[in-house]
């Protein structure tokens, strides 16, 4: 992702290293996440099988960025696992547990955490465990310091343990997301991991793709006046659309207001928020049925305010549209399952959130000059329930 003439130290000089780094690293990681988990794929089934023999559901958390995986994962863990599934934050766990932990049912609850420290999520696990029959728990971390790693000697736990270079050292959370999103989707997939390693490398080339092709456009397009993004993802893509409206947020300080919907929503009110100053991203499924509605939501768009700027962001060309940035993974036709290309299509608002920011003269690394939001987030009480 480097810009002409700019080299990484010229990044950490300007507080941006770290960031440029973990972003630029991701596709390679996915690549490592997929053979850690192939490999360890005996003891990930083994577990699965029987926690799957004995729940009535699963549930996916995580706080801030790491609930978000479950928006993306939830349709994908009920499809192939027949277990019905929702996604649930931690934060919305702890403070009203009875709304879904209950003891007469034996759950699986997949906590994605980067830290493993979150307050909440440390919570959620004892919650679980206290209000429910039984609760399995799988527990996908990128920290060995973490609270939730270091109950790594509980059999009844399942605890992965991500690459180190999952774990970014940056505030905003760029391949520890990607990284965890995957892990989820391959473990909802197990049955079927040694038919994906093609899907896998597919995956790796379209985040390089993004990377090499269009980081010199999106710091293009950071350094023209807007204020607002509008993110537009269904489905899968909706989590998406969730996380890259907090991360343009975070990386630049609150700066840039951000919103997200899905395609069918937007139209239902939030559309008004569209000005001259908006960036409005669509983030397309590959799907020809759900393109349907995705299309009829862009022919709409012609009528109100326009948009300062409008990106697409697609596996394959979209005919009879045009868009005045599209991020074009593929030009033959889709190769992806629908699910895995929510792990690239978060590199985009990575990129303009990480360009935006230093065109703001803020440090990426460290984007909150405040200190209003931190990594880990602290001073969050947990009351007894």
């Amino acid at each position: 992702m480097n810009s002409p003439g700019m080299e990484n130290h010229v990044f950490e000089k300007l507080g941006a290293g770290f960031t440029a780094n973990e972003i630029n690293a991701q596709p390679d990681l996915w690549l490592k996440i997929y053979d850690q988990i192939f490999e360890d794929r005996e003891r990930i089934n083994n577990y699965l099988d029987n926690a799957l023999s004995q729940a009535c559901k699963i549930i996916l958390t995580g706080a801030g960025t790491s609930a978000f995986i479950g928006l993306s994962l939830h349709g994908a863990f009920y499809r192939f696992l027949k277990l019905h599934t929702d996604a649930v934050a931690t934060t919305d766990l702890v403070t009203h547990p009875n709304d879904y932990f209950f003891c007469n049912e034996t759950i699986i609850l997949v906590s994605f955490s980067r830290s493993g420290n979150s307050p909440e999520s440390t919570a959620a696990v004892v919650l679980a465990d206290k209000l429910c029959k039984k609760c399995f728990h799988i527990i996908i971390t990128c920290d060995d310091l973490g609270q939730l790693f270091r109950n790594k000697s509980d059999s009844t736990k399942l605890i992965l343990l991500l690459p180190p270079e999952s774990n970014d050292k940056s505030l905003a959370m760029t391949g520890s997301y990607s990284g965890m999103l995957l892990s989820g989707l391959l473990i909802a997939r197990l049955k079927d991991i040694g038919k994906l390693k093609g899907q896998i490398e597919i995956l790796r080339n379209y985040g390089k793709i993004i990377l090499e092709r269009y980081s010199s456009k999106l710091k293009e397009i950071a350094s023209t006046d807007f204020d607002r993004v509008i993110f537009l993802g269904s489905g899968p893509f909706y989590g998406t659309a969730t996380e890259s409206t907090l991360k343009l947020q975070e990386l630049t300080d609150g700066t840039i207001i951000c919103k997200n919907d899905s395609f069918l929503g937007f139209r239902h009110g939030p559309k008004a928020v569209t000005n001259e100053s908006t960036i409005l991203v669509f983030i397309f499924s590959n799907d020809p049925f759900v393109q349907q509605y995705e299309r009829d939501l862009v022919l709409s768009m012609k009528k109100g305010k326009k948009a300062l700027y409008t990106i697409a962001i697609c596996e394959s060309p979209l005919k009879k549209f045009e868009f005045d940035l599209e991020i074009i993974l593929s030009q033959s036709g889709r190769y992806l399952d629908e699910e895995f290309l929510t792990v690239c299509n978060i590199l985009p608002a990575q990129l303009l959130g990480f360009y935006k920011s230093l065109a703001l003269g803020l440090k990426p690394d460290a984007p909150s000059e405040s200190g209003a939001i931190s990594r880990v987030v602290e001073d969050v009480t947990i009351y007894n329930s």
